[in-house]
């Protein structure tokens, strides 16, 4: 019975915030933190399979999101909405409250269809290298997508609003938080299984010594083949989530930027630590979210000492000068992040009786 307390007191904390929320106790502020910290958490642990367990250096995350944030998005404007580009709908609108989660799976399958084409070259490359590669990547896909008029283009992609209306008008509930909800929490628990399991051994015995691990007989190729599909196809669902909350996405919203994001995330919780990833991402959010009040006052300060013109658009510069502060900070003061490479389980051993997937 020890094993479902954890399963138990997720499935109870998702009923009662949806529940607060459909009351409206928590306002769409919160639920919309909450909806990114889940994203965020799905894009930290999923990167984490490569930079993490496999131990490779890769800087491309946000273009496997990209990937399934647009795949995702058509797939659904084009089945449950009528649309100028796309024509009528092409099933009924009410249908995408039980469709919703299969379209997601289709924009992180597609993310995984394009996590294999990076795997491919990266099977004879390794740290710098594998690096080029995947930035080479992002930039690829993003412009791709600018150059295909149809999905938009550079104005970006909408209608995704559309779907929710459908499914809240069929079902009066918070659908994208509580789908946010489910994928997060599935999220962890697949990636918990396949790092106890044969694959996960396999990329950590790669990320200790990949000539020891081919001379142990072990398929490294095939191993990364598959970390690499994984960790994009999750970041392609999170992708897809992370157009639905907007309504809106645009392909610059995935460039090399978010990437990093991804990367302060992994290094701030611990590589190889799906609790520091979870942790991170969530404490990751929260400093987002503060910086959104406190940067608007940095700028009317430097302002008003007439060191910056007018600078409202320059909160985002404030931004990436705060982030990349905190990765220079880490990396000389606590390069193995909040957790290195162990679990709250190592910390505080008694929780281990509560799960086990053995």
């Amino acid at each position: 019975m020890r094993k479902l307390t954890v399963p138990t007191l997720l499935l109870a904390i998702t009923g009662v915030i949806v529940f607060m929320s459909h009351q409206e106790y928590i306002d769409l502020y919160i639920q919309s933190v909450i909806m990114f910290m889940g994203v965020n958490i799905i894009l930290s642990t999923s990167f984490n399979i490569v930079n993490g367990y496999m131990g490779e250096f890769a800087c491309g995350h946000a273009g496997f999101m990209a990937v399934g944030a647009y795949v995702t998005s058509v797939v659904n404007v084009m089945l449950f909405t009528d649309d100028k580009v796309f024509g009528a709908a092409l099933l009924p609108p009410e249908t995408a409250v039980y469709l919703f989660p299969f379209t997601l799976l289709i924009g992180g399958a597609a993310a995984a269809v394009a996590g294999v084409l990076v795997a491919i070259p990266s099977f004879k490359t390794r740290d710098d290298y594998l690096a080029i590669i995947t930035i080479a990547a992002n930039f690829i896909i993003i412009s791709t997508i600018i150059n295909i008029d149809k999905i938009g283009g550079a104005r970006g992609f909408m209608g995704m609003k559309k779907v929710l209306f459908a499914m809240t008008d069929s079902y009066d509930i918070p659908w994208i938080l509580l789908w946010v909800m489910i994928f997060t929490f599935g999220t962890v628990f697949i990636i918990r299984r396949y790092v106890t399991s044969t694959y996960g051994k396999g990329i950590i015995a790669i990320k200790q010594d990949e000539v020891a691990a081919e001379i142990m007989s072990v398929n490294t190729n095939r191993m990364k083949l598959v970390a690499f599909m994984l960790s994009s196809g999750l970041a392609g669902i999170a992708g897809g989530l992370f157009a639905h909350i907007l309504g809106y996405i645009n392909p610059n919203s995935f460039g090399i930027l978010k990437s990093t994001e991804c990367l302060v995330m992994v290094y701030l919780g611990g590589m190889g630590s799906l609790s520091g990833s979870v942790i991170s991402a969530i404490l990751f959010t929260l400093l987002l979210e503060s910086l959104r009040f406190i940067i608007p006052w940095m700028d009317t300060a430097m302002h008003y000492m007439h060191l910056l013109p007018d600078s409202y658009e320059l909160s985002q510069v404030w931004k990436w000068v705060i982030i990349p502060l905190i990765l220079i900070l880490l990396m000389q003061f606590r390069p193995e992040g909040i957790m290195g490479n162990r679990e709250l389980s190592d910390v505080f051993p008694k929780l281990k009786k509560f799960y086990s997937f053995k």
